[in-house]
């Protein structure tokens, strides 16, 4: 196996459709994309580390398929921090924008990427 296959394989080792205009997130979703495809607003929500346990540096990817801009944001007790406008709730920024949210610690994300 080459060593680019291998680095495919660990950040994308399935694809996960959603074309619901609410999504959370979950265990499942580690080393996949998250496609959210729908034409209204779509909430993405991080769960808590005492609902979901995703290990400390858990990377999640998801992408903004269909004209609703995707909002990212944490359960009650979730800090979300990014670079957007709305540091707390970033938003994808057009259609096809894909981004990443990276576990810090527990409870705590960080989400960077084509955001507005």
């Amino acid at each position: 196996m080459t060593r680019a296959r291998i680095l495919a394989d660990l950040i994308f080792e399935n694809i996960n459709p959603q074309t619901g205009t609410t999504y959370t997130f979950a265990l499942t979703d580690i080393n996949t994309l998250v496609t959210l495809n729908n034409s209204s607003a779509i909430a993405a929500t991080i769960p808590t580390n005492a609902s979901v346990a995703f290990p400390v540096g858990t990377i999640l990817n998801f992408s903004q398929n269909g004209s609703g801009q995707v909002t990212v944001s944490g359960a009650s007790g979730v800090t979300v921090v990014s670079t957007g406008a709305a540091a707390s709730a970033p938003k994808t920024r057009v259609t096809y924008s894909a981004a990443t949210a990276i576990q810090i610690s527990a409870d705590n994300w960080l989400v960077i990427g084509d955001i507005a």
